[in-house]
């Protein structure tokens, strides 16, 4: 789960990290009113989305007065902000953070988050902040720092103040910087985060440490424990296909293909994907339905996967464990039935109950392309995306 800049800095703010003093507006009054709060002087107006790049696309302007962060927040309100993250189709700004202003002497790229292959904590940072990390690690990777965090003892401050002479630190800027890093470690661990991320980190004329940027991520399996977290999520900024399926306890990630996945367990998403390809064709989503999904969860997978434009067919592959075939395969005639299945359906059954799933799907009245092994389905797939999308292009 992601959250806004302004929520991030609220919780930095709360761990005793230096953050500039700002006020959210979701209209061209409130930003004057804001600027005016913040003593009128020079501020900074942000476009609120969960997309970087903000900068770039004209969604962070600065203000010399009350009367130019009103135009700024009118200019950005209700429109669409077009970043390199957002894609085409952009995100609708629907606030704005008006933020006091600061004289910048340098800015760095500071974050933690998770390597999985070491599986430890790794801190990140550059001097090239304000960039985009990806950019740096391709053009620049030897200016990019890491160290892997001992879980047992945190970020030691020692590490922290390597750290900052390695980055060009000098005098008490060491100190704040390794405060601040510190800070941010226990925030990360304390916040169930699998991203922190301060980009721009600033180092101010008068040597302090300021975050201007604030990116958090969390950790979608520890929001049970978190209620207070929860309520910080904005279901605008979400795939709306995302948002229906975890509340019905689903994962679904949407991809750029034409074929809609419906599986169950995240091995078995990636397998029959890497199977779809090796076919020559492209996953539009897909859809885990887990372990112990009943037959009303698998047939609002269905009807989500399928309200997907792009989806020409539909690849149904399921290894029945503690997942039944016959219980997917009721939901699968449900759905279709329910949703008036208008593409090709392939469906791959295995493991507990495969016959009686089988029998129920042949005794459906449905057309079901069935398949008996995971490259037959993945090919079977590809041949009717293919079919259905000429057929469309014919008429």
């Amino acid at each position: 789960m992601n959250i806004h800049e302004y929520q991030a800095k609220e919780l930095l703010r709360s761990f005793g990290l230096p953050v500039l003093k700002g006020r959210l507006a979701v209209s061209p009054l409130e930003a004057e009113a804001a600027a005016l709060a913040l003593g009128g002087k020079v501020v900074v107006v942000k476009a609120q989305i969960h997309a970087g790049g903000r900068g770039k696309a004209g969604g962070v302007k600065l203000a010399r007065s009350p009367e130019e962060a009103s135009a700024h927040a009118e200019a950005m309100l209700g429109k669409e902000l077009r970043t390199a993250q957002t894609g085409p189709q952009g995100r609708l700004v629907r606030r704005v953070y008006v933020e006091e202003g600061c004289e910048i002497a340098r800015e760095l790229y500071l974050a933690f988050t998770l390597d999985r292959e070491r599986g430890r904590v790794v801190l990140i940072a550059s001097t090239h902040g304000g960039m985009d990390i990806e950019e740096v690690a391709a053009t620049r990777p030897a200016e990019i720092h890491r160290i892997h965090v001992d879980p047992f003892v945190g970020l030691w401050p020692s590490q922290a103040r390597g750290l900052a002479v390695a980055l060009g630190m000098h005098g008490k800027t060491i100190e704040a910087f390794t405060r601040f890093a510190v800070g941010l470690y226990r925030a990360y661990v304390e916040l169930d985060a699998s991203l922190v991320e301060v980009n721009p980190l600033v180092v101010t004329k008068d040597g302090a440490v300021i975050a201007l940027d604030a990116k958090v991520s969390f950790d979608d399996n520890a929001l049970f424990r978190r209620e207070a977290l929860s309520a910080l999520r904005d279901v605008h900024e979400e795939d709306p296909r995302e948002t229906e399926a975890s509340e019905h306890g689903l994962s679904y990630v949407a991809l750029d293909g034409n074929i809609g996945c419906l599986v169950n367990g995240a091995g078995l998403a990636m397998a029959t994907m890497d199977a779809i390809q090796l076919a020559g064709g492209m996953p539009a989503n897909f859809l885990d339905v887990g372990g112990g999904a009943d037959e009303e969860r698998v047939a609002a997978a269905f009807s989500i996967l399928l309200a997907d434009p792009k989806v020409k067919a539909l690849l149904v592959n399921i290894l029945g464990g503690i997942m039944r075939c016959d219980v997917i395969a009721r939901g699968i005639v449900a759905a279709a039935r329910k949703v008036h299945l208008s593409v090709p359906l392939v469906v791959r059954l295995a493991g507990t109950n495969v016959e009686l799933g089988k029998e129920i799907l042949a005794g459906s009245g449905l057309t079901i392309i069935p398949a008996d092994d995971l490259g037959d389905a993945a090919a079977r797939a590809v041949e009717a995306a293919g079919d259905a999308a000429d057929l469309r292009r014919a008429s």
